[in-house]
């Protein structure tokens, strides 16, 4: 895949992160929610930070390794973003965030069921999982929303600022068999 894809939903356009979407993504990083709901996502966010994760997006896409969507809303303006990184075996890592006056709107799930599918359908992967942090049930909510499964509680599986972190893993299969 050269280019990278586009997918349409009805309320929703995924597509690739562009610079003009970097402001966007620091306006809506600027709250410390994000860093205390994911595992990736620092405080403060600074305009590097949004550099140095477009330029590693648009890296792992170029080795094949993973897509990185901007969710826009049918005018095109970014609201979050949605990822799907390869993990090798043919399975892949869902992940994703979105602006916090697009929560609770359903945009997330709406976007992941897209992205599960082109992973199914379009990139043959067997197994798509995503984790949580249990302070976040509403992301384990969508994952559930998704047909996804509780796998496993990863005991103390990530460290930030310096405390452990049990996460709770979901996954979904092409096959539920």
């Amino acid at each position: 895949m050269e280019k990278f894809p586009r997918i349409e939903t009805e309320r929703l356009i995924l597509s690739e992160l562009k610079e003009s979407d970097l402001p966007f993504v620091v306006e809506y990083l600027q709250d410390k929610i994000f860093s205390d709901l994911t595992s990736n996502i620092p405080y403060p966010y600074h305009i590097e930070d949004a550099e140095f994760w477009l330029k590693m997006s648009r890296e792992v896409f170029g080795k094949k390794k993973g897509f990185t969507f901007a969710i826009r809303d049918k005018e095109e303006k970014i609201i979050g973003a949605i990822g799907l990184h390869d993990e090798g075996s043919d399975k892949a890592e869902l992940g994703y965030w979105i602006g916090k006056p697009f929560w609770s709107k359903g945009y997330v799930t709406e976007a992941a069921k897209a992205v599960v599918n082109f992973g199914f359908k379009e990139l043959g992967f067997n197994k798509i999982y995503a984790t949580y942090f249990p302070h976040n049930p509403a992301s384990g909510k969508i994952m559930q929303k998704l047909g996804m499964e509780k796998e496993a509680v990863l005991k103390q599986h990530l460290k930030k600022d310096g405390k452990y972190y049990d996460i709770t893993m979901y996954s979904i299969f092409k096959n539920k068999d």
